[in-house]
């Protein structure tokens, strides 16, 4: 485990390049590159009658392969640090509050498509009254919506699986092991036996570094959900649908981080 730095930023040190990096400078890059990926699905869903359909199938996929990208480095500096990944500095103090296990909670993947899909729903019922769809989500077939409904329900399991898991690992820090080391240390401590503090030093370190790797799995678990998650619903939207989908996330994602930042810097004003 590395030890974080002095602006309380994950460091990770990239193995073609000498340079430390942080995960906060990796992260602010990413959401550049999110702002770059929306300009271009609102740009396509607005020429969706020129777009071809293969078109919109690498730009999806350059979309997803993004998210993936996130993922795989967030992983690697999870091993190094995974308290600053469980508490970023990278996001606001808003975001922070609606984290699950470090992310978003895979469900709200569901809660974005239904809530998009009865917008645009609303957005053309003359249309659909006409028999005539836009292809958009709001043209969710019922397989579609059988398929999400199914995928939805496995997930919720396995978001629980991993809450309960959570859980279990968080009220280990109470656990018997832990307890009688605090108090011998404690007692060492007032007695003022430095020497017997530094003997235990080994277990402490070897308690604090079994809770760590501890958490490491469980995160690892939870982003592999979050992902799938996402590239599922993906696998069952069509193109145009998918860049829909995507509008939405990261709408939804770039306004809330920034209006969350406003609110941080809001507060850290002097009255």
């Amino acid at each position: 485990m590395s030890v974080l730095p002095s602006s309380g930023s994950a460091t990770y040190m990239d193995s073609g390049n000498q340079n430390p990096d942080t995960f906060n400078n990796f992260f602010e890059r990413w959401l550049v590159e999110q702002n770059q990926h929306l300009r271009e699905l609102v740009a396509a869903s607005r020429q969706q009658s020129s777009v071809d359909e293969q078109s919109l199938r690498c730009l999806v996929q350059r979309v997803l392969d993004h998210y993936e990208h996130y993922y795989k480095a967030k992983a690697k500096w999870s091993k190094q640090d995974v308290l600053a990944m469980l508490s970023p500095s990278w996001i606001s103090k808003f975001e922070d509050a609606f984290l699950w296990i470090g992310g978003w909670r895979p469900s709200i993947a569901f809660h974005l498509l239904y809530s998009k899909s009865g917008m645009q729903l609303e957005d053309q019922l003359d249309e659909l009254i006409r028999g005539m769809g836009r292809g958009d989500l709001g043209d969710l077939s019922p397989t579609q919506l059988s398929r999400i409904n199914e995928l939805q329900t496995k997930t919720i399991r396995e978001e629980k699986e991993i809450s309960e898991k959570m859980a279990r690992h968080q009220e280990s820090v109470a656990d018997s092991s832990m307890v009688e080391l605090s108090h011998l240390v404690s007692e060492m401590m007032r007695k003022g036996d430095e020497d017997g503090v530094d003997v235990e030093e080994d277990k402490v370190e070897s308690a604090m570094e079994s809770k760590e790797e501890g958490l490491k799995e469980i995160l690892l678990r939870a982003d592999d959900l979050r992902f799938r998650t996402l590239k599922t619903v993906i696998h069952i939207l069509n193109p145009i649908q998918s860049v829909h989908f995507f509008i939405a996330a990261a709408e939804l994602h770039l306004r809330i981080h920034e209006w969350g930042k406003r609110i941080d810097h809001k507060h850290h004003q002097p009255s």
